[in-house]
């Protein structure tokens, strides 16, 4: 096949793979699409990125761009008909530059996020994205998905870290926008235009991210709470406490916490059950003794005033550590229960409550024993509500069965809340008929518009968010 030639002279035979096991590339990691590729190719450069694409271009064949397949919503995985090229950027792992006087960072998109945090911090630098998937997502991805996180509180998502793109168009054309600028006011804004839109629009190949200080003292708690309206009333307190020193505000539910102790029943459960759980973090500037008192502080004032029951704050790095890992063991321990119905939403904070007391109640009304766990960011009005099926049921044929009549209960919540049916999981394909359904008209038709506009073969990952 021509295409196929073509591919090879411009990354090497080695790096253009069309047969043997390919499910590294083929299957997401919630293994609920598996595609099959025409090809996997594997560039290093992006010169080579950019060859890649004029070469399907040329032969009207679509593109995947994937990073580290960490996605959760299908969005970074070929579809079955053996007609897409999966576009892996594992390859392009360079930190190409690290400038400590203006405090930024750039780096190809195949750098894992784990690997970019490491750079920084030998640099005396903070680069302070931070996902459980850190260890094997890239830079790319979290650009492409404009991933949140555990600090998004404090430091914002993936868009607010990026202050300059390296892209390679549909057309295969390199746009350099790469700046350490934090002011650049010529025109239309095109990084973010391709960050968060998943690979349908160009392709990253690099990034600029701004770097923070390293936090001089870090202290982490976990709290007892009997009401998500306490969570809601301890997380205005701990910011007006903390201000911008509070940097994680997490909640748990204790089904969540429950699945945790069942398939980890190793890891340390500090506090006993309680209704809801929070974790809580400051990174400060100041010393670790005024940090500590002002925190405890924060605790003391909460308990007098019944927004907690009990709390337990870490004396060391290690009892953080395993703080931490309780909270992003939920979705491991999820998988071990088995497959589920997952919702990454966002509302505002003040209309969690009443979102989740409604909403649980419809769905356990529809659905007598189904289990809810409810876990996230509530620091930045960010759920994560995810759907198990009753006690002893089979989860694949309740996700088969009732994934659509379940989603619809929540989204319409959802929508009825002012809140989004995506935070930070991004469109996929998972949710683009969802998306068609509950986005704004007028805000589909520029969505359309721009998209015919910079890829008018509709090339790059198409069946994704549009």
């Amino acid at each position: 096949m021509a295409l196929i030639e073509e591919l090879r002279s411009a990354v090497g035979t080695a790096h253009v793979l069309t047969e043997g096991d390919l499910s590294a590339w083929e299957l997401d990691w919630r293994r609920r699409w598996r595609g099959r590729a025409l090809a996997v190719v594997r560039p290093a450069s992006t010169a080579e990125v950019a060859a890649v694409v004029r070469a399907c271009a040329a032969h009207r064949v679509p593109l995947v761009p994937q990073g580290g397949n960490t996605g959760l919503v299908g969005g970074g995985v070929p579809d079955d008909s053996g007609e897409q090229v999966l576009l892996s950027l594992t390859r392009m792992n360079r930190v190409r530059e690290l400038d400590r006087a203006n405090a930024t960072m750039t780096v190809e998109a195949g750098c894992v996020l784990q690997a970019a945090q490491e750079a920084a911090a030998a640099a005396g630098l903070l680069l302070p994205l931070s996902l459980a998937a850190e260890g094997s997502c890239t830079i790319g991805g979290n650009l492409a998905t404009n991933a949140g996180g555990t600090q998004v509180l404090r430091y914002g998502t993936a868009r607010a870290l990026c202050l300059g793109l390296e892209v390679v168009t549909a057309a295969g054309e390199v746009w350099n926008g790469l700046s350490g600028l934090r002011k650049d006011n010529t025109g239309y804004d095109l990084r973010d235009l391709f960050v968060g839109s998943e690979g349908t629009l160009g392709v990253i190949t690099a990034a600029t991210l701004q770097l923070q200080p390293q936090p001089a003292a870090r202290t982490t708690a976990l709290a007892a709470c009997a009401s998500l309206e306490a969570c809601v009333a301890l997380l205005a307190r701990a910011r007006a406490s903390l201000g911008p020193a509070l940097t994680g505000f997490e909640v748990m539910n204790a089904f969540s916490l429950a699945l945790v102790t069942k398939h980890f029943p190793q890891l340390p459960r500090p506090l006993p059950a309680a209704p809801w759980t929070v974790l809580l973090e400051q990174s400060d500037a100041e010393g670790a003794e005024h940090a500590q008192q002002r925190f405890e502080a924060l605790l003391e004032a909460a308990l007098e005033a019944g927004e907690i029951d009990d709390a337990a704050v870490a004396a060391s790095i290690e009892q953080s550590k395993a703080l931490w890992h309780l909270r992003e063991s939920i979705p491991l321990a999820q998988s071990e229960e088995g497959l589920n119905i997952k919702h990454d939403i966002a509302l505002p904070v003040s209309s969690i409550p009443s979102f989740v007391a409604s909403t649980d109640a419809a769905l356990e009304a529809a659905f007598a024993g189904v289990r809810l766990v409810d876990f996230g960011h509530l620091g930045d009005g960010n759920l994560h509500y995810n759907v198990q099926c009753p006690e002893g049921g089979d989860a694949a044929a309740f996700l088969h069965e009732h994934e659509e009549a379940v989603n619809a209960i929540v989204y319409d919540a959802v929508i009825a809340h002012g809140g989004s049916i995506s935070a930070e999981h991004g469109i996929g394909a998972l949710k683009r008929d969802e998306l068609a359904q509950r986005k704004d008209a007028v805000a589909l038709g520029l969505m359309r518009a721009i998209k015919q506009a910079l890829d008018p073969q509709g090339i790059m990952n198409p069946g994704r968010v549009l």
